[in-house]
Parts: structure tokens; sequence; C-alpha cells
């Protein structure tokens, strides 16, 4: 009876390993937003190479576009690590909102100033808001998935 036992034990304990963590990103969640990442980049950069505009104003909205990325990226790291308990300067924590607001208000002028088609103006702010908000969910994938990693190495 206790070879039986035992065999029964080591199917339960796989089991338990091969269980998903309902916690971390599923895999079509981590693609969907990679794929929305480079679909929004990759898209207001075609818009940008094609358009009939000066260098440049092409050079403003890469740039925005860049300090966007990089700003909400820092906002949902500042967010998540305060909600964690971890250590967050105010400054740091004000800053990445305000880097984030300021890039929103940047595009926002340009393109209400911008001698283009209510189209291509729709375009790029569609574009760029889908690249920050895909930006946002690559972060927490990320991390998500690695915290959960981490803490089943440690169990």
């Amino acid at each position: 009876m206790e070879p039986l036992k035992n065999m029964i034990e080591e199917k339960k304990a796989e089991r338990d390993l091969n269980k998903r963590n309902p916690f971390k990103p599923t895999g079509a969640f981590i693609g969907a937003s990679w794929t929305a990442l480079l679909v929004g980049t990759v898209g207001y950069c075609i818009g940008l190479w094609n358009a009939t505009m000066a260098l440049n104003e092409k050079g403003y909205y890469f740039t925005i576009l860049l300090f966007a990325l990089f700003a909400v990226i820092s906002v949902q790291k500042s967010v998540r690590d305060k909600a964690e308990g971890l250590a967050v300067t105010e400054l740091y924590y004000g800053l990445s909102w305000f880097a984030t607001i300021a890039a929103v208000v940047l595009l926002t002028v340009g393109l209400w100033n911008a001698e283009l088609l209510l189209s291509e103006k729709g375009f790029y702010a569609m574009s760029f808001s889908l690249s920050i908000f895909s930006a946002i969910a690559v972060q927490k994938n990320t991390r998500d998935a690695k915290l959960i990693d981490d803490n089943e190495i440690k169990l």
C-alpha cells in the first residue's frame, strides 16, 4: 500500500507544479500587449516617415513619442513600487507624472497647431495613445511575470 500512496502523492505534487498561477499574465495577454506596442510605435513612425512635414517637425513628434514611452513606464513603476511599499521619492513620483502629462500636452498642442488633415491628426493621436497604453501593459506584464517566477522558485 505504501508505494501506491507515494505514487499518489507524487502525482499530486506534479499537478501542483503544473497548476497555473492565476495572477501570472497569460501568454495571450503578453503577446497582445507586445503586438499593440509594436503596431502603435511602428505605425506612428511609418506615418512620420511618409509625412510631408519638415524634418524638424518629424523629429519633434518622434521625440515626444520616445519621451512619453519612458514617462509612462516610469509612472507605472513608481505607482507600483508605492503600492508594494517600496521606497519611492516624492520627487521621482511627481516628475514621472509631470513628464507623462507634459508629453501628452506637447503632442496635443503640436497636433492642434499642425497643418495636417484631421485624419492625419487623428492617426497620430490614436497611434500615440495605443503606444503609451501598451507600454504600460508590457511593463506590468514583465513585472508581474518576474515577481511570480521569483516567488515560485523560492517555494
